[in-house]
């Protein structure tokens, strides 16, 4: 092998990471799947809904019901599911279970692709590393719930919406369309995460040339029909019956739906710190001080990379920061009793939409950090390059 195509040692370094981190991931998911994850009323509806699916053809028009209303989360969710289900006929969670495991992997593998395609290797292995470790993005990846395939969907939408913008291969946004679809499938308040990525491809339409701008439109006009066609299920379930869906949407809003009483800067403060502090330790009532360190760090990560002299890093964080208020704000609009915290009530899922934003933020920020280090470390003139590797797939 010549000179030229052996490959760097910070390469080596960078693809040993990644594997770890995957290693890791499936390290603290796979084992003991029959025995550790929760089992109560929601797992066995769902077994039951996708073992009749698989076993006697009775297609699932509606998803989980919500559990703010007579209203139902989509009905995509099974279908991601029906696969593992259909490997024993139904009869095995296990199968299921560990689908949702493998999804909770790959989800690292994505987060890590993000991260280093904004912020360069070090971004990408500290993103990775801090998603394949955290206890809640473990624990979401060993039971059967809707919230839990979000993490993926979620981190594709993402990295597809990034690629697209950055890349400019079009394509690239129909794949952030189908995770933005399954992520709203997941669960009614992955809706919040439409307005993101279709920011950036916003951006993107308005920075295209005039020849480009007219595909994007057009792109833009496909993802719609791809997130449109998800609901189709809805459509005939409420063609079918009436419109009950519709009607109890409706009652819920009409009676003033998720009652608020606290007032919104509180809940906009509270349903922050749990948002931000989730994926990085955990619930906010089991270790309050953790959790606020952990904002902390995010929000200061992000002010002091907002004015990143690298063009790309400064629009990511820009982005990905703007994001997260954007979530805190509906959230707190349309999730006020995120505010209330009760023990023993799993509600924290309601963001795991924004999991992956959280752990690219700091991703970039502990690479600028690092890279600030070495640069004081080389002495005055020294610069070591923020530049990202690209790593893109060909479409």
């Amino acid at each position: 092998m010549t000179d030229a195509r052996r490959p760097s040692a910070d390469r080596i370094v960078d693809i040993g990471g990644i594997v770890g981190a995957l290693a890791l991931a499936a390290a603290l998911r796979l084992p003991d799947l029959a025995t550790r994850g929760t089992w109560d009323a929601d797992q066995g509806h769902d077994m039951l809904v996708l073992r009749a699916f698989v076993r006697d053809g009775v297609v699932p028009l509606l998803g989980p019901p919500t559990s703010i209303g007579t209203f139902h989360h989509g009905a995509l969710y099974y279908d991601v599911l029906a696969p593992a289900a259909a490997v024993s006929g139904g009869d095995s969670p296990l199968a299921v279970v560990f689908l949702i495991a493998l999804g909770g992997i790959a989800a690292v593998g994505v987060t890590w692709w993000l991260a280093r395609a904004i912020g360069g290797p070090v971004a990408g292995l500290v993103a990775a590393f801090a998603m394949a470790i955290s206890a809640s993005s473990v624990e979401a990846s060993t039971f059967i719930w809707n919230p839990n395939i979000i993490p993926l969907s979620s981190s594709i939408a993402l990295a597809a919406g990034w690629q697209g913008w950055s890349s400019g291969r079009m394509r690239w946004w129909l794949v952030a369309a189908v995770g933005v679809a399954i992520t709203m499938q997941a669960h009614v308040l992955g809706l919040t995460l439409l307005p993101i990525v279709g920011a950036l491809l916003v951006l993107a339409i308005r920075r295209a040339t005039p020849p480009d701008r007219v595909r994007l439109i057009r792109v833009a006009g496909v993802s719609v029909v791809i997130i449109a066609l998800s609901y189709i299920p809805l459509v005939v379930h409420e063609l079918t019956t009436g419109g009950t869906e519709l009607q109890a949407l409706a009652a819920f809003l009409r009676d003033g739906g998720a009652s608020a009483n606290l007032a919104l800067p509180t809940r906009l403060l509270v349903i922050g710190t749990r948002a931000i502090s989730w994926p990085l330790t955990g619930l906010l009532s089991d270790g309050a001080i953790p959790a606020l360190i952990a904002v902390f760090a995010v929000v200061a990560l992000v002010i002091l990379r907002w004015r990143a002299p690298e063009t790309r890093e400064r629009l990511a964080v820009r982005w990905l920061g703007l994001g997260l208020v954007w979530a805190m704000l509906a959230l707190a609009i349309l999730a006020p009793s995120l505010a209330t915290i009760t023990a023993g009530l799993p509600n924290d899922h309601y963001h795991a939409f924004a999991d992956p934003m959280v752990f690219v933020l700091v991703g970039v920020g502990m690479a600028a950090a690092v890279r600030s280090w070495r640069n004081r470390a080389r002495g005055p003139g020294a610069v070591v390059g923020a530049t990202a590797v690209p790593l893109t797939v060909a479409t």
